[in-house]
């Protein structure tokens, strides 16, 4: 037991089972199998980029440009094939080159400057959010950017970032299936290899990992790229599914990435966290999200139970670390 308690997503598991069994009593829609697929649903756009972003934490630096990034990958992709009739999977592999550059360039600044990631992508924040709204008017004139169904190679994008798979008749999205492969390769990555070993080091005491031999510029800097990769994918998801990209939608959603890293156990100060807990996090996002809905509450309690998960999450871990160094 006491093993179990040391786990950084002690807290989050069990959140998520006092909210699981709190909306199955009050909302008794909640108890359907087509719900469930939507808690996954609104869980796994949100799980995709809240578990790099917790990789992110683990290496102890902060991403706050992560929500208008996923708007300014998929704007990128939309128009491009639209103003230059290219193949969507074109555009597609524009804006991911695209997304890694900015990634690379923030990693780059915190990293060449020594100044607080908070502040760099605080500065890439409001960049993206002036670039989004600014260029999607000069070139389209409004601030939704035209469709591209029509365009080739539409449909076989649409498949691969926003299709849904019939289970026993009812509709999971495609988006489900890769956050869980996602978690399993960040578990793996993090548990199981060298780099794994690296972003716990680089967190933990950056110069003791850099005396050593770890290369931490270089670590950072792929973890900044990680997020800016979740935030492509899920902008091609938003694109595909949606087919029209609004440039000011994402502001605020940063803070939900980071909030569901760290009720999922990822530490502020870095060097704790795992892949897995960042999924109970964005769950616990899911399934308050979807459940205030299906019980028929206002939604304006939705931050409130959020700001409650986070103050419950970060007492109870707080707890569990004195209480273990206590045993120890």
């Amino acid at each position: 037991m006491a093993g179990w308690l040391k786990r950084p997503e002690f807290a989050s598991v069990l959140g998520a089972v006092v909210i699981f069994l709190l909306f199955m009593v009050v909302a008794p829609s909640f108890r359907s199998a087509d719900a469930f697929a939507t808690v996954l649903y609104a869980s796994s756009t949100m799980g995709i980029i809240a578990l790099a972003v917790g990789l992110l934490m683990i290496g102890d630096e902060f991403d706050l440009s992560s929500g208008v990034a996923v708007t300014t990958a998929a704007l990128a992709a939309t128009m491009l094939n639209y103003n230059f009739w290219l193949n969507s999977w074109v555009g597609v592999l524009l804006s991911l080159l695209i997304a890694l550059a900015i990634g690379a360039f923030n990693g780059y600044l915190v990293m060449r400057t020594g100044i607080p990631s908070f502040l760099i992508t605080l500065a890439a924040f409001l960049m993206l959010q002036g670039i989004n709204l600014a260029v999607t008017k000069l070139v389209t004139g409004q601030v939704a950017t035209p469709t591209i169904s029509d365009m080739q190679g539409f449909e076989s994008a649409r498949r691969v970032f926003a299709s849904s798979v019939d289970i026993f008749g009812v509709n999971v999205n495609v988006t489900v299936f890769w956050w869980l492969l996602f978690v399993g390769l960040a578990s793996f990555l993090l548990f199981k290899t060298r780099f794994g070993n690296w972003i716990f080091a680089v967190g933990g005491d950056a110069e003791a990992a850099r005396a050593v031999g770890v290369p931490v510029r270089r670590t950072k800097i792929i973890l900044f790229m990680f997020v800016a990769f979740a935030a492509w994918f899920v902008g091609m998801h938003n694109l595909f599914a949606f087919d029209s990209i609004q440039a000011g939608q994402g502001v605020g959603n940063e803070f939900l990435y980071i909030i569901a890293a760290v009720i999922g156990g990822c530490a502020l100060t870095g060097g704790k966290g795992t892949a897995v807990g960042t999924a109970v996090g964005a769950l616990i996002f899911g399934m308050t999200n979807q459940g205030i809905v299906y019980a028929g509450w206002n939604p304006d309690w939705f931050k409130f139970f959020l700001g409650a998960m986070l103050l419950f999450a970060v007492l109870t871990n707080n707890s569990v670390s004195r209480f273990t160094r206590g045993k120890a």
